[in-house]
């Protein structure tokens, strides 16, 4: 009876935990932490999540007289004329340009510089060193691409006036179809490389130091220090920081390729973030230019997706 009393006991089904009332007890216990974050949810609900909804007027021969609800639904009008548009290639093949060399080049050296400051042992040179390469980063790219429109330019450019004092003719840089691709990127790389530097270095930070004392005694230099011990322990970072970077493909930043461009550098430069302003705002193709930013984003979701699968594949916990 006993054991019959016992098993009857087990069988009893254990109450539920009540998930809001836990819910509740975790947002009173970190409301600070809440608190901090609620800033930056924010933005992201009213300037991210608000405006999809003027998507819809990329199915429509959106007037603005009319509103989204009196305008007239097209369909996918505007995504064929997009796809069958000639200039749509020469956009499309300049974005992947200019993202491939943000990917070759421009990743992989805030990580190497993150690497050689890391071997630095004299503290006030490295943090002298930190701070001159990230302060562009604080500039805009109105300053950036200004600085280097005064030391390019034909007139008077540091550049050209010492090619001058060599004994060559003078480069225009700034008309030159062929130099607005290394230009480019090059800014980016004087602008950026320096604050991707920090997120690597604080990578580093967090690798156990036993682990370097236990290559020294093997004979391990330096080099294969950092090979085998640095790079495996902040592969992590570098992939989730690569996800996001590819998530980004077609949108290169418009304010920057804007400054740089000019008649006769367009066929290498016109990205889609330029045309959705010319066609949108200049010509006022609302919902043409709304068609192509929303090809833009159908691309980057795709992108991160399969991006975080390779990832997962490939044993690393990807961005969810």
């Amino acid at each position: 009876m006993e054991n019959n009393v016992g098993l009857e006991k087990s069988k009893t089904p254990l109450p539920k935990p009540d998930r809001r009332a836990e819910l509740m007890r975790s947002i009173k216990k970190n409301k600070w932490l809440y608190l901090m974050i609620a800033p930056g949810l924010l933005y992201f609900f009213v300037y991210k999540y608000i405006p999809m909804y003027g998507l819809i007027i990329a199915f429509q021969d959106y007037k603005p007289y009319l509103g989204i609800t009196g305008s007239e639904w097209v369909g996918f009008q505007h995504f064929e004329r997009l796809f069958t548009s000639p200039e749509f290639w020469m956009i499309f093949r300049n974005t992947l340009v200019l993202f491939a060399l943000q990917i070759l080049v421009f990743f992989p050296i805030p990580i190497i510089i993150a690497l050689m400051l890391n071997e630095v042992r004299n503290q006030m040179f490295k943090k002298s060193v930190q701070t001159l390469i990230y302060i562009p980063h604080f500039m805009s790219w109105v300053v950036i691409v200004s600085i280097s429109f005064v030391m390019l330019t034909l007139d008077g450019g540091i550049i050209n006036s010492v090619i001058e004092a060599l004994g060559f003719q003078k480069i225009n840089f700034l008309m030159n179809p062929d130099t607005f691709r290394p230009m480019y990127i090059l800014q980016v790389i004087w602008r950026e490389a320096g604050w991707g530097t920090i997120i690597f270095l604080a990578a580093i930070a967090a690798v156990d130091p036993q682990l370097y004392e236990a290559a020294k005694m093997d004979g391990a230099n330096r080099l294969r220090q950092a090979w085998h011990i640095t790079l495996p322990a902040i592969r992590s970072v570098i992939v989730v920081l690569l996800i996001l970077k590819i998530g980004d493909v077609l949108e290169l930043g418009f304010e920057h390729v804007y400054l740089l461009l000019n008649a006769s550098n367009r066929e290498v430069g016109e990205i889609f973030d330029t045309y959705v302003y010319t066609a949108g705002l200049k010509q006022g193709q609302f919902s043409y230019s709304t068609a192509v930013g929303f090809f833009k984003g159908i691309v980057g979701l795709i992108l991160v997706m399969f991006a975080n699968w390779l990832a997962k594949k490939a044993g690393e916990e990807g961005v969810y």
